[in-house]
């Protein structure tokens, strides 16, 4: 079974790519979901006991959390240290649960695969990007966003253009969406043969 790490910084595209994997047939492990997942479970607790008043009836309120966290790194490595491993978990049920399915290719969608040194645990990596100006205007028209904040996600993020560079495959997203479904099929259809990649691929979602 291959094991496919998708990834690609805050505004870049990563989560349409994701649903393109899951509509070509391709199992996806969503670290994002499993948190929301984590975030009204059994993370809840652990959180709260941290970082008192972030988190009523068993639900971590996102916004308390984040307002405590963006801008103290102690604080923000307190919380991965809490929700990674959890993360983590799942994540090996997920791998154990699709190779007993006989899977032959899944996708990892970490969005700090690089920034967490997860691309040990993952067979090829696809870095979705995009150009920085249109990154900026995607994020910056997110509810709740600020520059302060999307500033504050940027520096504990690894530049794009390290990620493109320590990719196997990118796509860029700044293209527009008409061939996303083909460029994705085509990373599956690469992947499910065994395809050998040299040098990164720059395909168009």
């Amino acid at each position: 079974m291959i094991v496919l790490g998708l990834t690609g910084s805050i505004g870049m595209g990563k989560s349409t790519a994701a649903r393109m994997f899951m509509e070509a047939g391709v199992p996806v492990h969503d670290s994002d979901e499993v948190v929301h997942r984590l975030y009204s479970g059994k993370a809840a607790p652990l959180i709260e006991h941290r970082f008192p008043g972030t988190a009523s009836n068993g639900v971590v309120d996102r916004e308390k959390l984040a307002k405590r966290v963006l801008g103290d790194p102690e604080a923000l490595k307190e919380l991965e240290a809490i929700v990674h491993p959890l993360v983590r978990e799942d994540e090996k049920s997920f791998l154990r649960e699709q190779r007993g399915k006989g899977a032959t290719l899944v996708v990892l969608d970490i969005p700090l695969l690089f920034e967490v040194g997860a691309e040990g645990r993952v067979d090829k990596v696809v870095v979705v990007s995009a150009p920085a100006g249109m990154q900026r205007e995607r994020v910056l028209a997110r509810p709740g966003m600020t520059e302060a904040k999307f500033e504050a996600i940027l520096k504990k993020q690894v530049p794009d253009a390290e990620k493109r560079r320590r990719a196997d495959y990118v796509i860029d997203s700044g293209r527009g969406m008409e061939p996303a479904r083909l460029a994705v099929e085509r990373i599956v259809e690469e992947l499910t043969s065994n395809a050998a990649l040299d040098k990164p691929q720059h395909l168009s979602l």
